[in-house]
């Protein structure tokens, strides 16, 4: 139980409200470590309460050293998304709700004005995008000194939006800071490890191995396509079938999300669809459509891989390979949640092979082919070609004996001579 980690009451009250029973495994190990004020870099999958886990030890800070006197936030959260950074923001108001903590959410694609009262009057705990963040930074609107506890969560994301100049430069305006934890889903490449060792201070290193019980236990296969037409139909079939209960299709363009929202729609397959370009309301609005039971299927770009906190999502269906393998993961990390099962299926075309091969390299798992008898392919899976290693070019080759016998000859009397 909660109570191990000596929280205050009144955080320990919040978890029941909220329905944790027990510590998951990444809180296990984060909360001892992060409560003793120590530099955390930690490795967890999707869906295993790693969002509690930095958020416990940082409300607990501020209980054990009460505000003094009015000012900028104490604790600062950097998000890779919109969607993340909402969710985290969310879960910091329920888990302070018994105590005196304010919260404040800052980040792109809302009216300027709307922080306002976040950057003049006092907050606590602050959740931010690094973007926007940094304007008002810029800007001279918000002052980063007072933060003592900076974390970053998904940092491999914001590292592969192109974050690292803008984090390294938050991390700056707040080096008097007491404390940095750091999340990342996957630590996979020296990407993350490099930009750790300029943000920690002699870190712990935590990773966690959920229980099967915490595991996501997500079915996935994929379905051979033989052009973008083959595709859809192959779409409209999974989407009538009556265990698919809440569905996200991936597609890689904003154009292509647009497009399949109208032919959905046309099949009577009633969706929302979500991408970047959106402003946040209408992204809202979308994502509340999905949670309230109106829809059953959300059409998305990569911006709602990560953050997107919608329960009970039964399918993920990737129209389009996601560009990278770890993309591919946290897309599939929206289904078979805390324990649940769901169902990840991905459609092939001949030009996606190289990327599938990534994918079942990264995730070290053979993905089952399957196939809707109607929809048969008409191609064989298509091969990607191997390359072949570079032959070492032996020396002296294609030389003839006299040329050889020549060329040693050389190389004796010049050998001689330097005797």
């Amino acid at each position: 139980m909660f109570e191990q980690f000596d929280l205050d009451d009144k955080l320990v009250a919040a978890t029941k409200s909220v329905g944790y029973k027990k510590p998951t495994s990444i809180q296990e190990l984060v909360l001892p470590e992060a409560m003793a004020g120590k530099d955390v870099l930690a490795s967890a999958p999707t869906g295993t309460g790693k969002t509690a886990a930095f958020l416990l030890p940082c409300l607990q800070h501020l209980l054990d050293y009460p505000r003094t006197k009015p000012g900028f936030p104490r604790v600062l959260i950097l998000a890779p998304t919109r969607e993340l950074a909402t969710q985290i923001y969310q879960h910091a108001e329920q888990l302070s709700e018994h105590t005196n903590i304010k919260s404040g959410l800052i980040t792109g694609g809302v009216n300027y004005g709307s922080h306002k009262e976040i950057l003049t009057s006092t907050t606590d705990v602050l959740i931010a995008t690094p973007g926007r963040l940094l304007e008002y930074i810029d800007n001279e609107q918000f002052d980063a000194r007072e933060i003592e506890i900076l974390v970053l969560d998904e940092a491999d994301r914001m590292l592969d939006m192109g974050f690292a100049d803008n984090i390294n430069r938050i991390a700056g305006e707040a080096r008097w800071r007491k404390q940095t934890l750091l999340f990342s889903a996957t630590l996979a490449g020296a990407g993350i490890i490099r930009f750790s060792k300029d943000i920690l201070n002699e870190p712990v290193f935590v990773e966690s191995h959920p229980s099967r019980k915490e595991k996501a236990k997500t079915h996935q296969w994929i379905h051979l396509a033989d052009s973008k037409e083959h595709k859809i139909q192959l779409l409209l079939n999974i989407l009538q079938q009556e265990d698919v209960k809440r569905a996200v299709v991936f597609a890689n363009k904003r154009e292509t999300v647009q497009f399949l929202a109208g032919k959905l729609q046309s099949h009577d397959l009633a969706n929302v669809w979500l991408e970047g370009e959106m402003p946040q309301d209408k992204r809202n609005a979308a994502v509340a459509r999905v949670k309230n039971n109106r829809v059953n299927i959300l059409v998305a770009t990569d911006v709602a891989a990560r953050g997107l906190d919608i329960d009970e999502i039964t399918h993920v269906i990737n129209f389009d390979m996601p560009r990278k393998a770890d993309i591919y993961v946290h897309r599939i990390g929206r289904t078979g949640r805390a324990g649940k099962k769901g169902t990840a299926i991905s459609l092939v075309e001949a030009h996606d092979m190289v990327s599938l091969g990534k994918i079942e390299r990264y995730i070290d798992e053979r993905l089952s082919r399957r196939i809707i008898e109607e929809l048969r392919p008409q191609h064989k899976e298509a091969r990607v070609p191997q390359k072949k290693p570079k032959t070492k070019v032996k020396k002296n080759a294609g030389l003839s004996k006299k040329q050889k016998a020549i060329k040693k000859a050389k190389k004796a009397k010049k050998a001689a001579k330097k005797k």
